[in-house]
């Protein structure tokens, strides 16, 4: 077997398809540094399944796929295909020439085929292990492996022999038994498991088994059993209800006539009433007559007594005005007037004094102020003079400098004024239309203001009413729990414990239930019947004395206690009842029941009286001693014998009314629960409905606020912008009036400078001016001022007289026209009195007559409603009669009525017990009547179905006991003894027999898995002892032959040397690790990393020459292990190499030319200038 060819496609840098076809011998393959020689091995160890990106010289497995250059583009996927001839049959498989394939595409996918054939990379490894090449690839020697093999560890260097003696097949065989036997031993622990919880269910399952069949053999027993009593009770109720249906028509005749006789008592208690109805509207005519004619006479004199009155007013005359003459007053006035006039002239004349005054003043001031002022230029005339004409020029020159530039400052200063005033105006004009707006939106802000309090406030009564709603609820709900609590604690205190409860629980015929129930007692009266009853109060009502000597004796023959019974079909007694006093009160009178059961309880309570208290219960006794009395509070008093106290146990009456009472309550409750539930689905609605207005209400609010406020916001910016405005135009014109008041000043002061000027300039020197003149003036101005100042106070003093006599005059004229009018109306109100006391006269004498008319008329209409009155009470007497005897035909039909429906109920309450037992045979049984009656009749056999020792009864058995007949005390009791046999029994769990059998069979099934898988894992054990048999007989051979070949190849390249390997642990051949000792010649080191290069290479040369030796792979790859060695040590490795040619196929990849001279073969790589390997070839021996 050797390789025969290898292609190459997209590997690395063989970017094109590249064939090498190799021949046993040794093939070199040649070429530069960097050309893709080492490519080739990596090629050849990456098809034989190499798995390490790091071992072929990559970062990542698709580092391998031609990555491209910049002549060539990028590859998708790289292919290498391995021919290996196996004409020799090494190779496991059925071909003399084997084609490994591996494909690997740049997305990462990755194919392998044998001969074409897609395969796993396991089938692949699997194909080549027996030839010594497995994971370890020993066979290839690539670049700086020997290094790796030296600093390799002992177990590592294990792995080398192993593979190279054909093991690791072995070692993957062991792995798979170990890891399928912790999977075994997995399974094996759960299903132990599993079988240990079975183990312990069956135990308790057996006996709920055990005791289900012993259930079901008492269930048949029951069954049995009851199915007789109910047909025996189905037959009895049947013959009772024909019996009952056979007098049913002759209480129909009697119920016939007395209907006839009812109907001709209405006939004649109808024609009564007509005759009534007839009488009533004319008798109510008749008094309403009476009535209005009544009613007439009270107005007449009514109005007799208004008349006289409006008579005795009018006599008396109402009182002339005593005011003052209204001529004086007008005098007064006139006079007034006059005086005001006077006082106006001297105002005239006083102000005309003010205005001369005024001239005179003003005339004074201003001769002073000339003089003044000439004076003082008189004065400055002599100093500018004194100064110098020099000066004065100056200040003139820069005073009217000074004066122009004011005058274009006012200029400017004026322009900015207007615009100013114009801004204002402008934003005065923006603020005006949008205060408009906003005025408009105040007044929509107002409705909506008003809309969101009302929705608010409808917000706040909703949730205030859901709120009331809600306590009103949750007052309700815990009502009712605590109504529903304390009638459950009622019914609690109803049941029974005695016979009393077993007969209520039986079926017995006759029984109509607890007297308790039966009955009704006044409230009040409660506490007393039921202390006058005593025991009977727990009595059972029984439909007649048969009944209740049944009763008694299905509770001796069950042993079921004692019970009290009240026969209600008894005679009513006659019981003597003397006239009592009114204070006192018959017990019977207080009880409502039906008739049977209160003629029960007459007798019972017939002498019994109901008193207050005990003292006049002693008063009553005394004086009857034949009653028996009751107080209120129980007390129970007779002549002889008293009994009473405190029992804070109620009686079963108390306790059934308080039922009673309880029970409409807690109806009550829940009628208002479910209405209050309804009002707070409405108030919830409400509630969301107001929720929504509120909002958007709100919203709409939110939004007018917004427009509020950015409508203010606007007003506010144009407001300022105005005021700012406004703020700059009177800064302007203060500026401007200061302006102009500067440039005034400077005017004057420059007139007068010019006059100065004119005067220093035209005027010899003068003398100082005399102030005489001026002072005169000055006296004259005081003087005149002091004048004005008299003549405008004497001015204000007869204005002042004016106005307070102009008022005074007006006055007066009111006050005479207003007296003249007063007199007038005074005159005209006597005139209308004596026309109204004449008319009045008049009207009293006509209503006089009047009452005499409506007295006679008067008279007459009660004569006519008394004869009405009499004829409607005799209507209403011969009405009484016939009502009455009406009742009494309606009493006698109610009797039958009542009876009839007695039997009626009677026949109803037999259709029901018949129906009742064939639902509950059908319920119990799932039998029609029909097939119970055919097959568990009274009239039939009733066969034995459980043998004596309580095992049942099978069809198998040899011996089966005979039947017996059908006798109902015997059933019964079986019945009873097969219920409490059951009782006895406990819970019973009807599916135990099924699952105890279905877990049983399980647990045999698990049982037998757990062998099975016990037998597996002793099988597994087994086979990985003799896998380690064999691992361990195939390692310590191969170590043998490898140790041995070592020592000589050592010494063949190092003569002289000792080298040996030596076993870490020698007694665990299994698992221990190789060590190499290397000693060359002349040296006494033994460690290998004390060795130089060159020796290290050597060593690890001989350590894998010795495996090829030892244990020969058809062909080994050598990628330039001799480029350390010099020409000495090459030659060794040459002779060992040609040595090897003899057993094995040989690629060296060198750069040595002795190694170039030994080859068969020779393969020359280079690399392309586009970066592509391309492959020459040339055989150097022919074979």
């Amino acid at each position: 077997m050797y390789l025969k060819s290898l292609t190459l496609k997209g590997f690395k840098s063989f970017a094109s398809a590249t064939t090498l076809n190799f021949e046993p011998g040794i093939t070199a393959i040649v070429g530069p540094n960097g050309s893709g020689k080492s490519n080739v091995v990596d090629a050849l160890a990456w098809v034989m399944g190499e798995q390490g990106a790091k071992s072929l010289r990559g970062g990542k497995m698709e580092d391998v796929i031609f990555a491209g250059t910049s002549g060539r583009a990028a590859l998708g996927r790289a292919e290498v295909s391995l021919t290996i001839d196996n004409s020799d049959g090494l190779l496991p498989i059925d071909y003399t020439e084997v084609t490994i394939s591996r494909t690997l595409f740049r997305s990462g996918g990755s194919e392998y085929a044998i001969n074409g054939t897609t395969c796993r990379l396991l089938d692949v490894q699997e194909l080549l292990s027996d030839t010594g090449m497995g994971r370890e690839m020993h066979v290839i020697v690539g670049q700086g492996q020997l290094d790796q093999i030296l600093r390799a560890t002992p177990e590592v260097r294990r792995g080398f022999i192993e593979e190279a003696a054909g093991v690791l097949k072995h070692r993957r065989r062991k792995e798979k038994a170990s890891r399928k036997l912790a999977s075994t031993q997995q399974n094996l622990e759960r299903l132990n498991d599993l079988i240990r919880e079975i183990r312990r269910q069956l135990k308790p399952l057996g006996r709920q088994a055990q005791v289900a069949r012993r259930a079901a053999v008492i269930q048949a027993e029951l069954r049995d059993s009851r199915a007789r009593l109910l047909a025996d009770d189905y037959t009895q109720a049947k013959l009772a209800l024909d019996s009952e249906l056979a007098g049913e028509q002759a209480a129909a005749d009697a119920k016939r006539a007395a209907t006839q006789r009812v109907e001709q008592a209405q006939s004649d208690e109808l024609a009564a009433e007509q005759a009534v109805s007839e009488l009533v509207p004319v008798l109510n005519q008749a008094q309403e007559v009476w009535y209005s004619i009544s009613a007439l006479r009270e107005r007449v004199s009514t109005t007799i007594s208004i008349a006289a009155e409006r008579m005795r007013y009018s006599a008396a005359q109402p009182n002339v005005s005593t005011g003052r003459d209204p001529d004086e007053l007008e005098a007064e006035a006139a006079q007034a007037r006059e005086k005001e006039a006077a006082l106006a002239a001297e105002a005239e004349q006083a102000k005309a004094k003010l205005e001369e005054a005024t001239e005179k003043r003003k005339g004074a001031e201003a001769d002073y102020e000339a003089a003044e002022k000439s004076y003082s230029n008189a004065l400055r005339a002599v100093a500018d003079r004194r100064e110098g004409l020099a000066k004065l020029n100056g200040k003139v020159s820069s005073l009217k400098s000074r004066m122009q530039a004011g005058l274009e400052e006012v200029e400017r200063l004026k322009k900015r004024h207007a615009e100013a005033l114009e801004r204002s105006k402008q934003a005065d004009v923006k603020f005006a239309e949008l205060e408009t707006q906003i005025t408009g939106a105040s007044d929509g802000e107002v409705d909506l203001d008003a809309v969101f309090e009302r929705t608010d406030e409808a917000l706040a009564k909703a949730e205030e009413h859901r709120q009331e709603i809600l306590e009103h609820s949750r007052q309700a709900s815990s009502e009712l729990a605590a109504v529903a609590a304390r009638l459950e604690a009622l019914k609690l205190g109803l049941q029974r414990r005695d016979g009393s409860a077993a007969l209520l629980e039986s079926d017995l015929s006759g029984t109509l239930g607890s007297l308790a129930q039966l009955v009704k007692v006044e409230p009040k009266w409660q506490t007393a019947v039921s202390a006058a009853l005593g025991t009977a109060t727990e009595a059972i009502a029984m439909s007649a004395a048969k009944d209740a000597d049944e009763a008694l004796a299905l509770l001796k023959e069950k042993d079921l206690g004692r019970a009290s019974m009240l026969v209600a079909d008894a005679p009513e007694p006659e019981i003597p009842m003397p006239q009592l006093p009114d204070y006192v009160v018959y017990a019977i009178d207080v009880v409502q029941a039906d008739d049977g059961v209160k003629n029960g309880l007459r007798s019972v309570l017939g002498s019994t009286v109901l008193v207050e208290d005990l003292a006049a219960a002693r008063k009553l006794t005394a004086d009857f001693p034949q009653v028996t009395a009751v107080t209120a509070g129980g007390d129970v008093v007779s002549a002889w014998l008293t009994s009473g106290g405190s029992d804070s146990k109620p009686s079963l009456i108390e306790v059934q009314s308080a039922v009673d009472e309880a029970e409409t309550a807690k109806v009550k409750v829940e009628a208002q629960v479910q209405r209050l539930k309804f009002e707070m689905a409405k108030a919830d609605s409400a509630l969301v409905e107001a929720q929504k207005k509120n909002d958007a209400a709100l919203e709409r609010l939110n939004e007018s606020d917004a427009r509020m406020t950015a409508l203010a916001e606007q007003i506010n910016s144009h407001a300022q912008e105005s005021a700012a405005a406004l703020s700059e135009a009177e800064r302007l014109k203060q500026a401007i009036d200061n302006a102009e008041q500067s440039g005034s000043k400077d005017r004057v002061e420059l007139e007068e400078l010019e006059a100065r000027l004119a005067a220093a300039s035209g005027e010899a020197d003068v003398e100082e001016p005399d102030p005489a003149e001026r002072d005169q003036l000055s006296v004259a101005s005081r003087m005149a001022r002091q004048s004005e100042m008299d003549a405008r106070l004497a001015l204000r003093t007869v204005e002042e007289r004016v106005r307070s006599l102009s008022g005074r005059a007006d006055s007066l004229a009111r006050a005479a026209a207003t007296e003249r009018l007063a007199r007038a109306k005074a005159e005209a109100e006597a005139e209308q009195l004596r026309r109204e006391a004449m008319i009045a006269a008049a009207v009293h004498e006509g209503a006089l007559w009047l009452a005499d008319r409506v007295d006679e008329a008067k008279q007459a209409a009660g004569a006519r409603r008394a004869e009405l009155e009499e004829a409607r009470t005799k209507a209403d007497v011969d009405l009484f009669a016939a009502r009455e005897v009406s009742r009494q035909a309606q009493r006698e039909l109610d009797k039958l009525v009542e009876g009839a429906h007695k039997d009626e109920m009677a026949r109803v309450e037999m259709k029901m017990r018949v129906e009742r037992v064939a639902e509950q045979a059908m319920t119990e049984l799932g039998l029609e009547p029909d097939a119970l009656i055919e097959e568990y009749g009274p009239e039939l056999m009733v066969p034995v179905l459980v043998h004596k020792d309580g095992t049942a009864v099978s069809p198998d058995d040899e011996e089966k006991p005979e039947p017996i007949p059908y006798v109902r005390e015997q059933q019964a009791r079986r019945a009873k003894k097969a219920q409490k046999d059951l009782e006895l029994l406990g819970r019973v769990n009807p599916l135990a027999l099924e699952e105890f059998d279905a877990m049983s069979e399980r647990h045999t099934f698990l049982a037998n898995q757990a062998e099975d898988l016990k037998k597996t894992r002793k099988d597994l054990l087994d086979l990985i002892d003799d896998v380690d048999n064999r691992v361990q007989e195939a390692f310590v051979s191969a170590y043998e032959d490898i140790a041995k070949t070592f020592t000589d190849v050592f010494a063949r390249l190092f003569p002289g040397g000792k080298g040996k390997l030596i076993l870490t642990d020698p007694d665990d051949m299994l698992n221990t690790g190789v060590d190499v000792e290397a000693k060359p010649a002349g040296k006494k080191v033994k460690r290998l990393s004390l060795l130089s290069g060159g020796e290290r290479s050597l060593v690890a040369v001989a350590f894998l020459v010795s495996l090829f030796i030892a244990r020969p792979s058809p062909f080994y790859i050598l990628d330039e292990v001799e480029a350390a060695l010099d020409d000495v040590n090459l030659g060794r490795l040459l002779d060992i190499y040609q040595q090897l040619r003899d057993s094995s196929q040989l690629l060296v990849i060198t750069h040595q030319k002795r190694t170039m001279e030994i080859a068969d073969a020779l393969y020359g790589v280079t690399m392309r200038q586009d970066g592509i390997s391309t492959v020459i070839s040339q055989r150097l021996i022919d074979g």
